[in-house]
């Protein structure tokens, strides 16, 4: 069985602090990176690990990041949902490490909408 390192505990660490913020309603924004077998073989998780080193290094933990299945818009993948606190969610496409850096500044810590990647904003809804 393989050793547990350091660095494994803090990671088990900031993920516990997050899924506690989310309970508490104590994060700014949440992130979702679509993660089905099309999002991932098209790059989602070159998107997410940048998401991460972004979170990581600027200490931000008041964002929550997490991931899905397929949006069912394959062809528009790797895909991310930024939703700030009290604003309807706004979905990203056809992203990649440099677009999903733009957002994260832009969007996620700025709070200004980067409308050129943008799909959608708001949520569906059913009647």
């Amino acid at each position: 069985m393989a050793r547990i390192r350091i660095e494994d505990l803090q990671k088990i660490k900031e993920r516990v602090r997050s899924s506690r913020n989310l309970r508490e309603g104590k994060y700014r924004v949440k992130v979702v990176v679509h993660m089905g077998t099309c999002g991932i073989a098209s790059g989602a998780r070159e998107v997410m690990d940048t998401l991460l080193e972004l979170v990581e290094k600027g200490g931000h933990d008041d964002i929550l990041l997490t991931s899905s299945g397929c949006a069912g818009l394959c062809s528009r993948e790797p895909m991310a949902t930024v939703e700030l606190k009290d604003q309807p969610p706004v979905k990203y496409v056809d992203l990649d490490k440099d677009k999903i850096r733009e957002i994260f500044e832009s969007h996620v810590i700025g709070g200004a909408l980067v409308e050129k990647h943008a799909l959608a904003y708001g949520s569906e809804l059913t009647g």
